[in-house]
């Protein structure tokens, strides 16, 4: 390999552009620097000295890190519901070099100031166009709790996305996601995951905690009876909704994601007495957590009048929690946003103002 191949990577790519590790690889820049290099020695490659050698990869290889130059498409799929609607206002905030598509069935509902396009998870020829062109795609799962439908809708996105021509597929999907059956709500998640693995170009997935706003739901409810409840004490890393959003804004504008699994969760795990505690210093009422059996809690919702499907979903989270599975705590809001999470205090604050 001649001397001037190091030098030609980055003219290839033009002086200000990003330089994948792909790329280096093709030119076998890292396999030389690690190996040849240490037998060859400097003179033999036209460097003279290992400053020069230091001086030319440090600024071929500064550049992977760089964003990218090049404008992109980048599509939201659902951008009409709450957590679409945060991810469109993060990707408007952080990036002006890039167009946003706010693609869902009610597109006159999404964030305005961006590009909207009709696509429902339904109709299978409505987002083949909806996605034609885009370069970055996210698809957040719909609110369809009737078992295998959510799976469904989502395999029917990540297979018409792939038909579309997108390059890199973002799902969003549920911490400690796993091999279960309908209806647990972990069931979608699981199937999508496999299936975008298996025909996506380029995908990462975006575990979520359970959301912070939805604890707050459940105090508002729980405020009733005075307890929280749960089939056994637990410990969950409750995460805001804007900071699942920002961690997914930072995949789809940065680079080096492509095949990673990232869980967005809270800076600690609550137990059950633990956030019973600190709702009740945030509203002014008293406060407990209950441990319920199953069949109770299932009774309960439904005398309440929560449909079938949502009972079923309401039910199985709670088995996630006794089981630990959201006892996750990571830095991968931080990592991916550049901002830490927010305090569970302060999301529930908010969420119950």
């Amino acid at each position: 390999m001649e001397a001037d191949s190091v030098r030609s990577v980055r003219l290839q790519n033009g002086s200000d552009g990003a330089v994948s590790k792909e790329e280096l690889d093709r030119h076998g820049i890292i396999g030389l620097v690690w190996s040849d290099f240490l037998i060859q020695g400097f003179p033999a490659y036209g460097f003279n000295s290992r400053e020069d050698l230091h001086r030319e990869f440090t600024t071929v290889t500064t550049q992977i890190s760089k964003p990218r130059s090049k404008q992109m498409k980048i599509g939201v799929s659902g951008a009409s519901g709450k957590m679409g609607q945060a991810i469109v206002r993060e990707l408007n905030s952080r990036s002006e070099d890039n167009e946003i598509i706010a693609i869902s069935r009610t597109p006159d509902r999404s964030t305005s100031g961006v590009e909207t396009r009709y696509g429902d998870y339904d109709q299978p020829n409505s987002l083949v166009q909806a996605y034609a062109g885009v370069d970055r795609l996210v698809l957040i799962p719909t609110s369809d709790m009737r078992p295998g439908k959510r799976s469904d809708q989502t395999v029917t996105a990540i297979t018409a996305a792939v038909s579309a021509g997108v390059n890199h597929v973002v799902i969003v999907s549920g911490a400690g996601a796993r091999n279960v059956v309908e209806p647990d709500v972990g069931a979608a998640y699981w199937a999508s995951e496999n299936y975008l693995i298996r025909n996506a170009p380029r995908w990462t997935i975006l575990r979520m905690n359970y959301y912070a706003e939805s604890l707050a739901q459940e105090a508002i409810m729980a405020a009733q009876h005075g307890a929280l409840t749960g089939f056994a004490e637990n410990r969950v890393a409750f995460v805001a909704r804007d900071d699942i959003a920002a961690a997914a804004a930072g995949i789809l504008l940065g680079e080096g994601h492509a095949g990673a699994t990232y869980t967005a969760t809270g800076t600690k795990a609550y137990t059950g007495a633990e956030r019973a505690a600190l709702i009740a210093g945030i509203t002014g009422q008293s406060l407990g957590f209950l441990v319920v059996l199953p069949e109770a809690f299932r009774l309960g919702l439904e005398q309440a009048g929560i449909p079938i499907d949502f009972v079923n979903v309401l039910t199985s989270i709670q088995h996630h929690f006794a089981a630990g599975g959201m006892d996750i705590v990571t830095g991968d809001v931080e990592r991916l946003s550049g901002r830490p999470p927010m305090a569970l205090r302060d999301a529930l604050v908010a969420a119950l103002r």
